[in-house]
């Protein structure tokens, strides 16, 4: 059974930085892509980012690019979110997705196979 279990997520200042991290057990974690999407209330889920199997490419939302930093541990099976200069439109719940790496990197959330239950991000203006 995969499990995917994020935690970090909090209550922040604008400006501020938090790091997501997200633990999957039960699938070859090496074997596949990781990404991260976000839901903030009354809004569609959207992607933030992604990485693919051996860290050596990520991917970014325009929305995030240069202020969140994507990285894994496949020792750990563990992929992190680093977010740094928050903003309150980050505000949101974000959660961790796997794919398996030979189908590529996707930005739609219905091509991802597993997911966690998320972690509420919240900035504070």
């Amino acid at each position: 059974q995969v499990q995917l279990a994020e935690s970090g997520g909090g209550l922040v200042q604008a400006g501020g930085s938090l790091r997501l991290s997200c633990v999957a057990s039960g699938l070859t974690f090496s074997s596949y892509t990781m990404g991260w999407f976000r839901q903030a209330p009354g809004k569609e889920r959207e992607f933030v980012g992604a990485i693919n199997w051996s860290g050596g490419r990520t991917y970014y939302a325009d929305s995030v690019e240069g202020r969140f930093t994507i990285s894994r541990d496949n020792d750990k099976n563990t992929v992190y979110l680093q977010m740094n200069s928050l903003k309150p439109e980050d505000t949101a719940v974000y959660c961790c997705t796997a794919r398996p790496a030979w189908r590529g990197i996707a930005y739609q959330d219905t091509a991802y196979d597993y997911w966690g239950q998320g972690t509420q991000v919240t900035v504070s203006s």
